[in-house]
């Protein structure tokens, strides 16, 4: 299944109602369980020498991890995020980023994310924690 920007969501990386946003779309495999994307940024999003910012990367894993709630049929926001930078990734070159859920515990929800070039090699990977909330107690106004 296709996830496409929300055209309401303001989210930096994957709403469509942010004018500066990255409109991220992603796949959601409900077979493997994993949320995947492939993106050629380009170097408006990089940090120099022809690589992405770090930054960048953080957020193409966190915003794959944090689509991986959807298995669980929750809302969850990221509580904790550690990146590994294994290689630089390229900013003109298509990269794949996956997501998917190593394990549950109560509210905490633990996921993994990888970024891959075009030849499979693991460029950065990460970890990251998510707490399940109610959307309606923390909706904005």
């Amino acid at each position: 299944m296709r996830l496409e920007p929300n055209p309401e969501n303001p989210c930096f990386g994957c709403g469509g109602a942010n004018p500066q946003g990255m409109k991220l779309a992603f796949e959601q495999d409900d077979a493997r369980q994993r949320i995947t994307g492939r993106f050629r940024l380009g170097q408006t999003y990089s940090g120099g020498s022809g690589y992405l910012h770090g930054g960048i990367i953080a957020l193409l894993l966190d915003e794959a991890m944090g689509k991986a709630c959807r298995f669980h049929g929750v809302r969850a926001v990221t509580a904790d995020l550690r990146v590994e930078y294994l290689r630089p990734v390229p900013a003109d070159q298509e990269i794949s980023v996956e997501g998917f859920c190593a394990r549950r515990n109560g509210r905490q929800l633990y996921h993994e994310g990888e970024i891959r070039n075009g030849e499979g090699q693991l460029l950065a990977r990460a970890q990251g924690r998510f707490v399940v909330i109610d959307p309606d107690k923390h909706r904005t106004r």
